[in-house]
Protein backbone atom coordinates (compact mmCIF):
# COMPACT_ATOMS: atom_id res chain seq x y z
CA UNK A 1 0.00 0.00 0.00
CA UNK A 2 1.17 3.14 -1.28
CA UNK A 3 -0.31 6.91 0.95
CA UNK A 4 0.92 10.26 -0.33
CA UNK A 5 0.01 13.32 1.37
CA UNK A 6 0.53 16.42 -0.78
CA UNK A 7 -0.44 20.01 -0.17
CA UNK A 8 -2.46 21.66 -2.98
CA UNK A 9 -0.71 24.76 -4.34
CA UNK A 10 -2.45 28.16 -2.93
CA UNK A 11 -5.27 29.73 -5.59
CA UNK A 12 -5.09 25.93 -7.33
CA UNK A 13 -7.93 24.30 -5.71
CA UNK A 14 -10.63 24.61 -8.01
CA UNK A 15 -8.45 23.60 -10.96
CA UNK A 16 -7.20 20.63 -8.81
CA UNK A 17 -11.12 19.68 -8.01
CA UNK A 18 -11.70 19.89 -11.80
CA UNK A 19 -8.72 17.39 -12.45
CA UNK A 20 -9.75 15.06 -10.00
CA UNK A 21 -13.05 14.59 -12.02
CA UNK A 22 -11.79 14.07 -15.33
CA UNK A 23 -10.48 10.64 -13.86
CA UNK A 24 -14.29 9.64 -13.35
CA UNK A 25 -15.19 11.50 -16.78
CA UNK A 26 -13.39 12.00 -19.68
CA UNK A 27 -10.10 10.38 -18.63
CA UNK A 28 -11.70 7.48 -17.30
CA UNK A 29 -10.57 4.69 -19.47
CA UNK A 30 -6.66 6.05 -19.50
CA UNK A 31 -7.28 6.37 -15.97
CA UNK A 32 -8.98 2.51 -15.50
CA UNK A 33 -5.54 1.11 -18.35
CA UNK A 34 -3.26 3.49 -16.21
CA UNK A 35 -4.42 1.57 -12.63
CA UNK A 36 -4.25 -1.82 -14.25
CA UNK A 37 -0.99 -1.32 -15.53
CA UNK A 38 0.75 -0.16 -12.48
CA UNK A 39 -0.82 -3.08 -10.69
CA UNK A 40 -3.21 -1.13 -8.91
CA UNK A 41 -6.35 -2.58 -7.41
CA UNK A 42 -7.53 0.53 -5.81
CA UNK A 43 -6.57 4.61 -5.97
CA UNK A 44 -8.13 7.11 -4.12
CA UNK A 45 -8.06 9.98 -3.28
CA UNK A 46 -9.53 12.55 -0.62
CA UNK A 47 -9.75 16.75 0.11
CA UNK A 48 -8.26 17.45 3.90
CA UNK A 49 -8.62 20.79 4.82
CA UNK A 50 -5.75 21.85 7.30
CA UNK A 51 -4.99 25.18 8.94
CA UNK A 52 -2.13 25.91 6.35
CA UNK A 53 -4.73 25.15 3.69
CA UNK A 54 -5.47 22.13 1.30
CA UNK A 55 -4.10 18.57 1.13
CA UNK A 56 -4.95 15.62 -0.85
CA UNK A 57 -4.77 12.23 0.39
CA UNK A 58 -3.81 9.43 -2.11
CA UNK A 59 -3.72 6.42 -1.53
CA UNK A 60 -2.63 3.29 -3.72
CA UNK A 61 -3.29 -0.41 -3.03
CA UNK A 62 -2.53 -3.68 -4.90
CA UNK A 63 0.65 -5.55 -5.76
CA UNK A 64 2.50 -2.54 -7.55
CA UNK A 65 1.52 -0.19 -4.94
CA UNK A 66 4.87 -0.26 -3.32
CA UNK A 67 6.72 0.69 -6.77
CA UNK A 68 3.96 2.91 -8.48
CA UNK A 69 5.52 6.50 -7.68
CA UNK A 70 9.21 5.40 -8.69
CA UNK A 71 7.90 4.18 -12.05
CA UNK A 72 5.70 6.77 -12.59
CA UNK A 73 8.38 9.44 -12.30
CA UNK A 74 10.33 7.52 -15.10
CA UNK A 75 7.25 6.79 -17.29
CA UNK A 76 7.39 8.28 -20.68
CA UNK A 77 3.70 7.40 -21.60
CA UNK A 78 1.28 10.41 -22.68
CA UNK A 79 -1.30 9.57 -19.84
CA UNK A 80 1.19 9.22 -17.29
CA UNK A 81 3.42 12.40 -18.44
CA UNK A 82 -0.05 14.41 -18.65
CA UNK A 83 -0.43 12.81 -14.90
CA UNK A 84 2.67 14.34 -13.66
CA UNK A 85 2.62 17.30 -15.33
CA UNK A 86 -0.56 18.42 -12.95
CA UNK A 87 0.72 16.29 -9.91
CA UNK A 88 4.29 18.73 -10.54
CA UNK A 89 1.72 21.86 -11.04
CA UNK A 90 -0.87 21.32 -8.26
CA UNK A 91 1.32 19.52 -5.71
CA UNK A 92 4.84 21.16 -6.23
CA UNK A 93 5.91 17.54 -5.98
CA UNK A 94 8.44 16.03 -8.90
CA UNK A 95 8.06 12.55 -9.02
CA UNK A 96 11.16 12.21 -11.51
CA UNK A 97 13.52 12.83 -8.63
CA UNK A 98 13.85 11.46 -5.15
CA UNK A 99 12.00 13.44 -2.38
CA UNK A 100 14.13 15.62 -0.01
CA UNK A 101 14.89 14.13 3.11
CA UNK A 102 15.57 10.65 4.50
CA UNK A 103 12.42 8.35 3.52
CA UNK A 104 9.82 7.70 6.03
CA UNK A 105 10.35 5.07 8.86
CA UNK A 106 7.44 2.55 9.71
CA UNK A 107 6.69 2.95 13.11
CA UNK A 108 4.43 -0.67 13.41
Amino acid sequence: MGLVVAPIVEGKLEAWKSWNREFTGSKKNEFDEFNQRYGLTRHDVWLVDVPNGAMAVVLHEGPGADSFMQKLGQSDQSFDLWMRQHIEDFHDMRLDQPPPGPPPVKMT
